[in-house]
This record gives C-alpha cells, sequence and structure tokens, in this order.
C-alpha cells in the first residue's frame, strides 16, 4: 500500500470533519474577500465528495488569491494539501479537490454563467451568506 498517498481510506474518511474543514475554506476565502462564500452537502447525491465551497472573485487576480489563502489555510491550520487542483492556469474557475469537500472559486462572470446554487438548489446549504 502506497504510505504517501494523498487519499484517506474510507475508515479514516468517517472521522474526518469535512464540514469543518469547509468551513475553514469559507474562513479563508472571508480573509480574501471572496464573493458570497457558501456550502452546499451533495454527499446523498454524489458518490465523490460531501460538500462544495462556492466562493467568486471580482478579477482572476482575485481568484488566484483566494485560492491560495484556502491552501494556505488548510495546510497549515489542518495540515491537508488539496488531492488535485484544476483551472489553476486561468484562474476563472478553479477547482480544489480535498476528496471529502471540494472548493470552487470562480470569477464572478463564471459564477453567475454556470449558476451552481441552481443546480445543486435541492441540496441542504450548512453555511450561506445570505
Amino acid at each position: 500500500m502506497d504510505t504517501n498517498s494523498s487519499l484517506v481510506s474510507e475508515e479514516a474518511s468517517a472521522a474526518v470533519d469535512y464540514l469543518g474543514l469547509a468551513r475553514l475554506a469559507v474562513t479563508a476565502a472571508s480573509e480574501r474577500l471572496g464573493h458570497d462564500p457558501l456550502i452546499i452537502d451533495v454527499g446523498d447525491l454524489i458518490g465523490v465528495t460531501d460538500y462544495f465551497v462556492v466562493t467568486a472573485g471580482s478579477t482572476t487576480r482575485q481568484v488566484r488569491a483566494i485560492v491560495d489563502e484556502v491552501e494556505e489555510h488548510l495546510t497549515l491550520g489542518a495540515g491537508i494539501k488539496p488531492v488535485n487542483v484544476e483551472g489553476s492556469d486561468y484562474c476563472e474557475w478553479v477547482l480544489m479537490d480535498y476528496g471529502g469537500f471540494m472548493v470552487h472559486v470562480l470569477t464572478d462572470e463564471q459564477r453567475a454563467f454556470y449558476d451552481l446554487e441552481r443546480l445543486w438548489a435541492d441540496c441542504p446549504r450548512p453555511l450561506t451568506t445570505a
């Protein structure tokens, strides 16, 4: 078994407080003035993760700052790094995959276009800013 694997075993995963970690990501995003951060509980609908954190920035530069802050908070505060990060080349929509939760950081324009809140409207929201 690969002991350096970023993935958490199913048994260990049950003990991880993914909602608490998602809240830490929201705190980090808020420190970089992420717009309307929220957590969507998708665990009952999809099998790959439990929570989505969704937030936005006005510019790609702000999106990059939010992504960097989230990664720093979770690395220093919780000792975890993302399994994968997609979209960081252009910073219009960056997806940070932490296994039990995923952080979506979009520009305001991309957030309005893809409207993840509407797509997952039937899911519980443990944290919203509205």
